[in-house]
């Protein structure tokens, strides 16, 4: 079998759900929980907490949203919260423009240059979570800053939410990969890997990760499982930048790029993001019938399956 690094997609409304979500995971052997801007209302001190209590889980954001705050500060708060973790290594940051009903629709900031806007964030946010001083001067920002203190000893990876040609350069330029979200392995196999890895290569840089986001259902009825989807999802489909990413992929909405069936059939599915050139897979399980407590149980043991045969290989 293809070696699978499993995670899912971090949850809680409060700071005690987060913790007790993150022991859990860890416990059932996911490799990884991966949080959103609102989870928690602002998800990195329960993060901090979160690590705390748990000792060996990655703990990542997917994403931090860059225009709402400064990359100086971005980083200052990112090493601060690996350092509270204690443990080197298992707070990895996400960072992502968003889209412009969030930027100008709710933040009134403009959203006129959205790529400039990442390739100079990332690169002023990159050292400083490497440890270096940064001295930049762009359109977009002029930073003098750093070094930041205990930055080389947390050892925070940086992943960038790269959709589009130019930021998946921009995420194998500087970063250390991208956090995918409607990815399928289509889209990451002939759109996603071959630009990021040529990225890296040019810049002399590491293979990049590339971390895999897909609602996932088990459940026997596809059609009913795709129409769950549909509802539940519908957000994704007014966005533009994902659009894009769904062509890609050979798909025309986000139900058709989830994963859904019985058990073999999942499975299945998520071995071929791996074999696409997934490194890793957050899979967010999703409700299908009106048993949702039984779906996503059903949804989560197959993936708990799969996390525990990946640790029980290494």
């Amino acid at each position: 079998m293809t070696p699978m690094k499993i995670g899912l997609p971090g949850l809680g409304s409060t700071t005690e759900k987060i913790i007790v979500q993150a022991e859990r995971a860890e416990a059932d052997g996911f490799c990884s929980l991966w949080y959103a801007t609102g989870v928690g209302a602002d998800p990195m001190t329960a993060m901090a907490l979160a690590g705390r209590a748990t000792a060996r889980i990655e703990l990542g954001t997917a994403i931090m949203q860059t225009y709402a705050c400064h990359p100086v500060l971005q980083a200052t708060r990112t090493i601060a919260a690996a350092e509270a973790i204690g443990t080197p290594g298992r707070f990895t940051l996400g960072v992502g423009p968003s889209h412009d009903v969030f930027v100008e629709g709710i933040m009134g900031l403009s959203y006129e240059h959205p790529g400039r806007h990442t390739e100079e964030y990332v690169q002023v946010l990159a050292p400083l979570l490497r440890g270096e001083r940064v001295a930049f001067a762009g359109e977009e920002f002029r930073v003098n800053a750093g070094p930041i203190a205990g930055a080389a000893d947390v050892g925070v990876q940086l992943l960038v939410s790269a959709l589009a040609p130019r930021l998946l350069r921009i995420a194998g330029t500087y970063a250390d990969g991208t956090v995918l979200w409607l990815g399928n392995a289509r889209a990451i196999a002939d759109h996603v890997k071959p630009r990021i890895e040529q990225a890296a290569t040019a810049a002399g840089r590491p293979s990049p990760r590339i971390v895999a986001g897909l609602p996932v259902a088990v459940h026997d009825d596809v059609n009913e499982a795709r129409n769950a989807a549909a509802e539940q999802f519908s957000v994704y489909a007014s966005l533009p930048n994902y659009l894009r990413l769904l062509e890609r992929g050979g798909v025309s909405a986000p139900a058709e790029a989830a994963i859904v069936g019985d058990e073999s059939s999942v499975a299945d599915q998520i071995t071929a993001l791996f074999d696409a050139g997934a490194t890793d897979v957050w899979a967010a399980p999703f409700p299908v019938g009106s048993d949702k407590s039984a779906s996503r149980s059903r949804t989560r043991a197959l993936l708990k399956e799969l996390a525990q045969h990946e640790n029980s290989t290494r």
